[in-house]
């Protein structure tokens, strides 16, 4: 009986004809990076089909390997629905097999609820229509499906005890959002760990830390701030940043302590006034 291969996506294709263009130039990952002036990891990652090369990177992809704007021309097809700066993430996290993610301020995207999210792209927007909300919090709760069944990837989730206390959308939406957590931690979905308070100064109190890591691939981190976002690829810097991690959870609470927390905070809400 003939294996049935996983349908490749759109964005594997662009890879593969990129690797297939690359071996017929007799260029290794390594000569390549040089003309497109990159990283080897990234160009691995491009015929992985785990990120797209930026309009720039594929003009130089094109003039390395004499393709003739063919891979500028394919990119256009295959934009992104997420922001330039957060759209490698969103393809990144697809192919993760395990996610470490830590929150200062919000819940990760990941996990939250479709009235937080709603909350959450209001506040930062001043003249929006509701289709341009109802698009962003519909692309929001795609991602999350990543978590919904057996078989994705391992999930750690690590939140200040800001994020927990933080009101967005009201104390009922809030209850809701807080809920969604424990839920989530509870059937084994994401380690949950909180960092409360009372730890003071800790290693990630600066801002947002997305780690992911892959089968077959190098680990990458992701850091974020407004309209900003910086995909981490370099070793040393993918290091420090799992260091810092690992010193930040060593000061939280345990997991089934955590969601005990989570719970007692979203009955806080549950019964607090707007």
């Amino acid at each position: 009986m003939a294996v049935q291969r996983k349908p490749r996506t759109p964005r594997e294709k662009y890879g593969e004809e990129l690797r297939l263009r690359r071996v017929a130039a007799v260029l290794t990952q390594e000569g390549l990076a040089e003309q497109v002036v990159c990283s080897p990891t990234l160009i691995s990652h491009y015929e992985a089909g785990r990120r797209l090369p930026k309009p720039d990177d594929a003009q130089r992809i094109d003039m390395a390997l004499a393709t003739d704007g063919f891979f500028v021309r394919w990119l256009e097809d295959l934009e992104s629905r997420y922001a330039d700066y957060f759209a490698a993430v969103a393809e990144l996290e697809r192919e993760a097999v395990e996610i470490r993610q830590y929150g200062a301020q919000l819940v990760p995207g990941l996990l939250q609820t479709p009235a937080y999210a709603r909350s959450v792209f209001q506040s930062a927007r001043t003249n929006f229509t509701q289709q341009e909300l109802d698009r962003a919090v519909t692309n929001r709760m795609e991602r999350g499906k990543l978590l919904e069944t057996a078989g994705g990837p391992v999930a750690w989730t690590l939140l200040d005890e800001a994020v927990l206390r933080r009101r967005v959308g009201g104390a009922q939406v809030m209850a809701g959002q807080l809920r969604k957590v424990a839920d989530l931690a509870e059937n084994g979905r994401i380690r949950l760990h909180v960092v409360p308070f009372a730890t003071g100064a800790h290693a990630l109190m600066e801002g947002m830390l997305y780690l992911l890591n892959f089968e077959d691939a190098a680990p990458v981190a992701y850091v974020e701030g407004l309209y900003t976002g910086n995909l981490l690829d370099d070793p040393a810097l993918v290091q420090a940043c799992s260091s810092d991690y690992a010193l930040a959870l060593g000061d939280a609470v345990p997991h089934l302590d955590s969601v005990a927390l989570v719970r007692a905070i979203a009955e806080e809400h549950e019964h607090a006034q707007d």
